[in-house]
């Protein structure tokens, strides 16, 4: 929704950072609208529609390097303020006459920032500590700074942390601020946005559904829009967003394909017939899913079954209806990024490909209206709460797309289906309890001790065991929970022992067909997240 796009906005120019996304995150925790382009984008675009600040991000290169990413510095005469993180900082440099010696000597994780002198009046740094903790992650440093800059801090490893040139507005630091290790990054940040740069503190909930809601209106104009609600997080706000902005001229269609969790085909009817006006269509297609899936047991395969059917059945309910112009999705900024698009880095990987891919059956086609791809997913779960979704909804966890098929190892039958279902049940009711005591011990929803991520597998394998005075040979099941912030990388989440006991008990003693479980206590990496 580029039409969308509000006046006032912070360019992240990523050189390939493994901090990209969350500095644009940490800018808009500030209320501030922030975007990320490569640094290769043509500067005449950003000539044309100036942001109001530039934060140039770190990166894993060599100023040196043969192909590094060079900063054109066409970014620093645009007249607006600009801030250069570690490769950033460097590549500033560079760009201005100075110099970054290469050295044998890095600098890695926590380290103690002093404020040199020159740096007492830095409005960077405004009123952070003389000395404080900060995060590094470099081997190259700026030795020398440009014509005008001067040097505001220092560690014992790194003589210039941070500089500036006040009189035109460019500030770098070779720490990393956005990221929570560096005490008071927020603040300097604050300090950027605020005192330099002048920003207002404008990209609220209330503006984002106002000004989303304009642009879906303006756009559909008086059509009608199709989407396939899932009842995950981004489809469901999108259902959300949809029914405030146009009402019944939404059509929600839900394939139900028999591997959701337990209860959740009926509460997803709930919510979208009972909370919000809109067309909604339940479509039951467990039996034909039932059948397609009919010994298949290789993960990929099971995939490409769900998804295909899904499409299949999804446009055979389209073709029902009249007047369908649009097709609505759930695409949010992290997959516009992944994908490789335009406003994608072109120094990251291609990871997803996934959206905009509609495999549209012949003679049919829809143009697409993707309301959320400029939010990252915690602005969609504010944004869904802002709309009225139930939390189960909004803070509902990850879940695979071709759902329980792929937690379960092997063959997809109805026994084992119903197995994996009351197991999971009883998972998640344990784990759901335990966060919550752990939210009314410390009153923060993020706690570092909460779960991020639970749930059941089932294996296809058999043991025996010993229930009352008979010998069973039975499933067992997998318990899977982990600790992560983003799903990059996770650890095993270290459950109290009586929380374990509890969850096997019931599940033994409450699931039919299982006489065991066990805990996987692998991380990510080296294992994934999920099984299958």
């Amino acid at each position: 929704m580029e039409q969308n796009k509000p006046l006032q906005r912070v360019i992240v120019v990523d050189f390939g950072a493994q901090y990209g996304q969350l500095i644009a995150r940490r800018v808009r925790d500030l209320k501030v609208y922030s975007e990320i382009v490569p640094f290769d984008v043509d500067c005449a675009e950003l000539e044309a529609d100036p942001p109001a600040a530039i934060i140039l991000s770190g990166g894993p290169a060599s100023v040196y390097a043969e192909g590094a990413p060079a900063l054109n510095p066409r970014f620093l005469e645009l007249g607006v303020p600009v801030l250069g993180f570690c490769y950033g900082m460097q590549a500033m440099a560079v760009a201005l006459g100075g110099t970054v010696p290469q050295t044998d000597i890095g600098e890695y994780g926590p380290a103690e920032l002093s404020r040199c002198t020159g740096g007492e009046k830095s409005a960077f740094l405004g009123d952070t500590p003389a000395t404080q903790t900060v995060w590094m992650s470099h081997r190259d440093s700026v030795g020398s700074v440009p014509d005008g800059f001067v040097a505001t801090a220092s560690t014992p490893t790194t003589p210039i942390a941070s500089m500036e040139d006040a009189a035109r507005q460019l500030y770098a630091t070779q720490f990393h601020p956005e990221v929570h290790h560096t005490t008071y990054g927020s603040q300097m940040l604050q300090h950027f946005l605020f005192d330099i740069a002048k920003l207002t503190p404008n990209w609220t909930m209330s503006s984002i559904i106002d000004d989303t809601t304009a642009a879906v209106r303006a756009q559909v104009g008086d059509s009608r829009v199709i989407l396939g609600l899932s009842g995950g997080v981004d489809s469901s706000v999108v259902a959300a967003l949809l029914a405030h902005a146009i009402g019944k001229r939404v059509t929600c269609v839900f394939v139900n394909h028999g591997l959701l969790r337990k209860n959740e085909p009926e509460e997803v009817e709930e919510v979208f017939t009972r909370q919000f006006d809109v067309d909604f269509v339940h479509v039951h297609a467990e039996e034909r899913y039932a059948t397609a899936l009919a010994g298949v047991t290789d993960p990929e395969q099971k995939r490409r079954i769900i998804g295909s059917e899904f499409w299949r059945v999804f446009f055979e309910e389209a073709q029902k209806l009249d007047g369908v112009r649009f097709l609505a999705q759930g695409t949010i900024y992290p997959d516009v990024i992944e994908s490789g698009s335009a406003k994608a880095s072109k120094s990251a990987a291609t990871i997803k490909s996934h959206h905009n891919l509609i495999p549209f059956p012949e003679g049919v086609h829809f143009e697409l209206i993707e309301p959320l791809r400029n939010l990252f997913k915690d602005e969609v779960r504010a944004l869904g709460t802002a709309l009225g979704l139930p939390s189960h909804i909004v803070h509902r966890q990850p879940f695979p797309g071709p759902g329980l098929a792929v937690r379960i190892i092997g063959d997809v039958t109805a026994e084992k289906l119903e197995m994996l279902r009351n197991a999971d049940a009883i998972v998640r009711e344990e784990i759901d309890a335990y966060n919550v005591s752990l939210f009314e011990q410390t009153g923060d929803h993020a706690s570092e001790r909460s779960v991020w991520q639970y749930f059941a597998v089932l294996p296809d394998i058999r043991s025996v065991g010993v229930m009352g005075d008979e010998r069973t040979y039975a499933h067992p099941i997998i318990l899977r929970a982990v600790e992560s912030r983003d799903a990059m990388t996770a650890d095993w989440a270290r459950l109290p022992y009586e929380l374990l006991a509890r969850i096997s008990t019931r599940i033994v003693a409450e699931v039919e067909g299982v006489n065991r479980v066990v805990y996987d206590i692998t991380s990510k990496p080296p294992g994934t997240i999920e099984w299958e």
